[in-house]
């Protein structure tokens, strides 16, 4: 059997293909990925749900006359930039969770869910939001959420398979700063700072795999992907302007790479540890991935034989990579 990378960190700039790539590699079977790809079948987590969920906490509490905890406005930044490390820090909690034995629906899903999310926000010295509301107002809140929050921990359960023997958990993100921004990116924004913050037991079994477009392509195929039927979708969510300018008009991935201590990595400083993490560029700069976005039997031969090349070759360097 092909060696199998065992924790894959899938990231790049918003609609960069992420969530193509893993479409792609999902239609195919086990053995194909495996040899082709040296994957395992996958195991997804990914942090846009929890953006998607602090949205919508925001929305429903101005909805009550309550102040929005986590954002300026509906299409604006953080107003705390050190909420990036709070989702890095649910990341951590739900690749921990991967290796419980189980993991049971609680009886108050938003009230859980919210609860995560300040525990992950007191760690990086971020204080309370909704829980220093009055109890009147937060019962209001959580009421709201209950149905929302208790389908998102139903799929994050149902996505825990019995064993991760052979299995690949690939985690998605997306991390960058403000456009014209000189390196290195300062504490919390990039991915240097979000990669310091994940868990050394996660780090000490990841490699990266980085979809690479320009901060303009990113904002191009942003505009072209958003559905707003559908904000709450991995594949057709949209990003707002002012955030694509000031949270991704670009990002430190290719500093991290030139600055990293052994080529073909990049070099975390996470917990009083040294991680150097393999790293292997997918140059999507020439759109490989939108036809994906289309109906299966609507895939060309030739696109995919394309994506599928530049995958083999991207992936092929990380199990190179000692």
């Amino acid at each position: 059997m092909a060696h199998l990378i065992d924790t894959l960190l899938l990231l790049a700039l918003p609609a960069s293909g992420k969530s193509e790539v893993r479409t792609f590699l999902a239609s195919h079977r086990d053995e194909d990925c495996q040899s082709a790809f040296h994957l395992g079948p996958t195991v997804q987590l990914d942090d846009y749900p929890y953006v998607h969920l602090m949205r919508r906490i925001d929305d429903e509490a101005e909805g009550l006359g309550l102040v929005r905890p986590f954002f300026h406005a509906g299409d604006r930044p953080f107003k705390d930039g050190r909420d990036w490390l709070t989702l890095v820090e649910l990341l951590n909690q739900d690749y921990a969770a991967l290796h419980r034995p189980a993991y049971a629906l609680p009886p108050n899903a938003a009230e859980h869910l919210y609860g995560r999310i300040e525990a992950a926000a007191a760690k990086h010295g971020i204080p309370p939001r909704i829980g220093s509301l009055p109890q009147a107002d937060r019962i209001r809140l959580f009421t709201l959420l209950e149905p929302e929050c208790r389908g998102a921990i139903s799929d994050l359960i149902a996505a825990i398979p019995a064993s991760l023997e052979g299995r690949t958990i690939v985690i998605e993100f997306a991390r960058g700063g403000p456009d014209g921004s000189s390196m290195p990116l300062p504490d919390p924004l990039g991915y240097r700072a979000s990669l310091a913050r994940l868990s050394p037991e996660l780090l000490e079994r990841a490699s990266i795999l980085y979809i690479w477009v320009t901060p303009q392509d990113s904002r191009r195929k942003n505009v072209e992907r958003t559905d707003p039927n559908d904000p709450g979708s991995i594949l057709n969510h949209g990003v707002p302007i002012e955030v694509m300018m000031k949270d991704y008009g670009c990002d430190d991935m290719a500093w991290l790479i030139q600055q990293s201590a052994h080529p073909g990595t990049v070099t975390v400083e996470a917990q009083g540890r040294t991680f150097q993490v393999p790293v292997a560029r997918f140059d999507n700069r020439d759109d490989l991935t939108t036809f994906v976005r289309g109906a299966r039997d609507r895939w060309q031969d030739a696109q995919a034989t394309r994506l599928r090349d530049g995958l083999r070759d991207a992936l092929a360097v990380l199990v190179e990579t000692p």
